[in-house]
């Protein structure tokens, strides 16, 4: 598995940082890619989170949101992907700056 980072050069919407692809490389899922997370820098600028992939639907004009990817039991399985995003990240920023 590799983290594919594309930043969002355009700054819009504010405090979004790069958007992430999981590309799969072996087993049943290679050769596929699953997409939807976005780096964002946290309100306050304190670090940062990752957003994972969603369906939105409205309820009684209520907009709310289903998780497309989810633990089957152990609730912080999602914590280890969200780390190897952030490093992904993190090793994109700094080849970055050493380009620059």
């Amino acid at each position: 598995m590799t983290i594919k980072i594309t930043p969002n050069d355009k700054g819009n919407p504010p405090g979004k940082l790069a958007d992430a692809e999981v590309h799969f490389g072996d087993g049943p899922m290679e050769g596929l890619k699953l997409i939807g997370f976005s780096i964002w820098e946290r309100r306050g600028g304190n670090g940062r989170n990752v957003t994972f992939p969603a369906r939105s639907y409205v309820v009684n004009g209520d907009r709310r949101s289903f998780a497309l990817l989810r633990p089957i039991v152990d609730s912080t399985a999602q914590g280890k992907l969200r780390d190897l995003i952030l490093e992904a990240f993190q090793e994109y920023e700094e080849r970055a700056a050493i380009a620059s």
